[in-house]
């Protein structure tokens, strides 16, 4: 029987785990030709998420977890996800069920059609503003221009990777990181799902602005690695940074 590992980094998400757990708990029972690990990672939340998640372990032995000592960031938290998933493939979705796992089947299928990076492209997103769908799609626009990579544009985390592409992410050990971009450069055979991405069912977004500053230089750099145009980025570099912090707002 293979094995689907479902990554969900976790952070100040105790409203919301309930909810999750019990869509996830029917995802799994509908899905009985395969066995599932739901692997937490605990981003060093201070609320009740830990404690959640060590009762949802009591009652249920497919729930994992990861512990950290305290907050790294998501991406950190999905590397770390990687490194102890033990699946023959690997979703990462969000906490908030902005990500519906009822998609998770149609990932399934795709996957078994040979495809190894089956990723949820946002076909709407309720509630944005023009101004953050704008400056998503300048953003993608300037990543791609800055790079000969091909890179899914309006596409988040949420996907199924082959086991072959984990262990190809679990290779490069950047502390700072722009996953979805490690996504497209890694390379395999792709596939496209679309979907209409929800609201937070619970909770309120982790992000403010320091934050976001951080996030946005951190995916700068990546870039570097990906890009064979170096002199036009470090032109643009700044200009970049600012267009990453408004994206951002839309993850």
């Amino acid at each position: 029987m293979k094995k689907i590992s479902v990554i969900i980094p976790a952070y100040n998400e105790e409203e919301s785990l309930p909810l999750l757990y019990d869509r996830m708990e029917k995802l799994m029972n509908d899905m009985q030709n395969y066995e599932f690990e739901i692997l937490f990672v605990n981003d060093g939340s201070k609320d009740k998420t830990l404690e959640i998640i060590k009762d949802m372990r009591q009652k249920d032995n497919r729930i994992c977890y990861v512990d950290f000592s305290r907050n790294f960031g998501k991406e950190i938290a999905m590397i770390a996800g990687l490194d102890y998933a033990t699946g023959d493939c690997v979703v990462f979705m969000d906490a908030d069920l902005q990500d519906p796992p009822e998609l998770i089947p149609q990932l399934v299928k795709y996957w078994e059609e040979g495809y190894d990076d089956v990723y949820a492209k946002r076909r709407s997103r309720k509630g944005e503003t023009w101004l953050k769908k704008f400056t998503s799609k300048v953003y993608y626009r300037v990543l791609q221009h800055l790079t000969k990579v091909e890179i899914q544009e309006d596409t988040g985390d949420f996907r199924l990777l082959d086991r072959r592409c984990v262990n190809a992410l679990k290779k490069l050990r950047e502390s700072q990181r722009n996953t979805k971009s490690m996504f497209s450069w890694i390379g395999y055979k792709k596939k496209e799902v679309l979907y209409d991405r929800d609201p937070r069912v619970a909770g309120k977004t982790k992000w403010n602005y320091i934050k976001l500053i951080d996030l946005a230089i951190d995916r700068n750099n990546i870039i570097y690695n990906i890009t064979t145009k170096t002199c036009y980025i470090y032109f643009n570099t700044n200009i970049y940074c600012i267009i990453c912090i408004f994206y951002i707002c839309n993850c």
